[in-house]
């Protein structure tokens, strides 16, 4: 069991509260799930309750944990001194076959990899995730604490890591984005918030399966929206039948006569009885229900004059070699490649991790956005391709300086929950899930024909992402993306297509 109790932790950069008077017990069986918009303080709240060190360069803090238990940590960001090592100096001593955790075996490890002497750098994102599990498991944890270990896994490492959460006899408590991960693996949820633009840090924890919560939330919002809106509707109605009266009371006490006094005591108790009736009617205002502030966003649709008819040829791409570096370096990835796309469909590229869809991605967005016929942009996988990190939000949406343009860029950028001084910061101190955002803003209010996405998904929170898709499968133009998300596969895909050393090969979908 792992208690941690009223914990408080305070970004020191902007002196902006993460986490409020938060308590939550971590016990047996439990595989709760941190979610969140980026920047609300997932990874760093996982950070203190391993060892409050770790961010005690950028944050205050106050809270207790306590349980006495050995805790193992897998840590979002990969080092470049571990990334130089090689499995066998990471490994040591630790020999995998004394684990007593049986769970171990589902992780298969390869021999060959367990023993290679090659730069952990050159394994793929599933391989790391594997090698650091056994490491851990090496440790004789009681709990794992994992941050985002979804990063950079494939399909079918995606599929052995549910299985290894599912199957563990250890509680394990971890941040994630991969919906369908969640969906498979949590039995606790625990939703980190920042409310009211930004300014009130708020934590929600559930025991129930993602599915039961984002069903009890929505029901719970939409409740609490409805009976705030008729508070505020029989409110009105009720002051606006309290102003009649009252200016007809305050006209009569100062048209009255002096010859009749009794008339005007009793319009002075009349005034008087409304003096306390605007009271009771302001102390009612107060108690109102707050209409729901929530992180949710809201991505307007592409313009509607976003049209590509059905048939026509956007792309023939054939390649006979797709290659990586240069020289003695060089390496065959695949070939005898090649893609027709016609309009409109939206396709998908997967394969193992390594395959080279970014490179193939890459090639097919150079050729596309050099053509004058269609109007194609580009989201990359590393965003500092794309964005100028020193430039302003609205500088990057907002390339023509007229007034109009720019206030559409703020209120789009206000459905997507930036604040004002989100807007006006540098695109580097933004989130990665704002900063892709940001880039699907740019090509809605582009009017883009032909999207070319390299995971677009891969940053964004498990509340935000049904609204992209949502956004994504009703658009009427091109899309051509790479993806490992199988939420997105199933709906905004409607082909897909498979990177082999062999070409592509089209996927039935499930």
């Amino acid at each position: 069991m792992l208690d941690i109790r009223n914990v408080i932790i305070i970004n020191r950069e902007d002196n902006r509260d993460l986490i409020k008077d938060f308590s939550f017990t971590l016990n047996k069986g439990d595989k709760a799930v941190i979610i969140g918009e980026e920047g609300n303080g997932k990874s760093t709240l996982l950070k203190f309750i391993y060892n409050k060190k770790l961010i005690e360069d950028y944050c205050d803090f106050s809270g207790t944990v306590t349980g006495n238990v050995k805790c193992g940590y897998l840590k979002q960001e990969a080092d470049q001194e571990w990334l130089q090592m090689s499995p066998v100096e990471y490994l040591g001593e630790c020999d995998i076959y004394s684990i007593r955790d049986e769970n171990i075996w589902s992780l298969n490890p390869d021999p060959m990899i367990l023993s290679s002497e090659a730069p952990i750098k050159n394994l793929s994102g599933g391989e790391r995730v594997k090698l650091q599990l056994l490491k851990l498991l090496c440790e004789e944890p009681e709990i794992l604490l994992l941050d985002e270990p979804t990063n950079d896994l494939d399909i079918s490492s995606l599929t052995w890591l549910e299985d290894f959460i599912n199957r563990s006899d250890k509680p394990i408590l971890y941040v994630s984005h991969d919906e369908t991960l969640i969906e498979h693996t949590a039995n606790v949820i625990i939703h980190l918030e920042q409310r009211k633009r930004k300014t009130e840090p708020y934590v929600t924890v559930s025991y129930m399966s993602y599915e039961e919560y984002k069903d009890k939330r929505t029901s719970s919002l939409n409740k609490q929206e409805m009976t705030a809106r008729k508070q505020r509707e029989e409110y009105d109605d009720k002051m606006e039948r309290f102003r009649q009266i009252y200016e007809k009371v305050e006209y009569q006490q100062n048209t009255i006569s002096r010859q009749n006094p009794a008339g005007g005591r009793l319009l002075k108790k009349k005034m008087k009885n409304l003096k306390s009736q605007e009271k009771r009617l302001d102390k009612e205002q107060q108690e109102f229900l707050e209409i729901p502030d929530t992180e949710d966003a809201i991505l307007y649709d592409f313009p509607d004059t976003i049209h590509i008819p059905n048939g026509k040829r956007i792309l023939e791409f054939s390649l006979d070699r797709l290659e990586v570096g240069e020289g003695e370096q060089k390496k065959l990835l695949s070939e005898n490649i090649f893609l027709r796309i016609m309009g409109p469909e939206h396709i998908a590229i997967i394969g193992d991790n390594g395959t080279g869809k970014t490179t193939l991605l890459r090639i097919i967005a150079k050729e596309l956005l050099a053509r004058n016929d269609i109007k194609a942009a580009y989201m990359p996988q590393n965003y500092e391709e794309l964005l100028d990190f020193k430039q302003r939000p609205i500088d990057f949406l907002n390339t023509s300086g007229r007034k109009e343009d720019i206030t559409k860029a703020y209120t789009y950028m206000g459905g997507m929950k930036f604040t004002r001084d989100e807007m006006e910061h540098a695109i580097g101190s933004l989130s990665g899930g704002q900063k892709a955002k940001l880039i699907l803003l740019k090509m809605i209010l582009e009017g883009v024909e032909v999207l070319i996405l390299d995971e677009p998904t891969r940053n964004l929170s498990p509340l935000s992402n049904p609204v992209i898709r949502g956004v994504l499968s009703a658009f009427k133009g091109v899309i051509i993306s790479v993806t490992h998300d199988r939420k997105y596969m199933d709906e905004v895909a409607n082909k897909l297509y498979r990177l082999t050393k062999d070409g592509l090969t089209e996927v039935a979908k499930s």
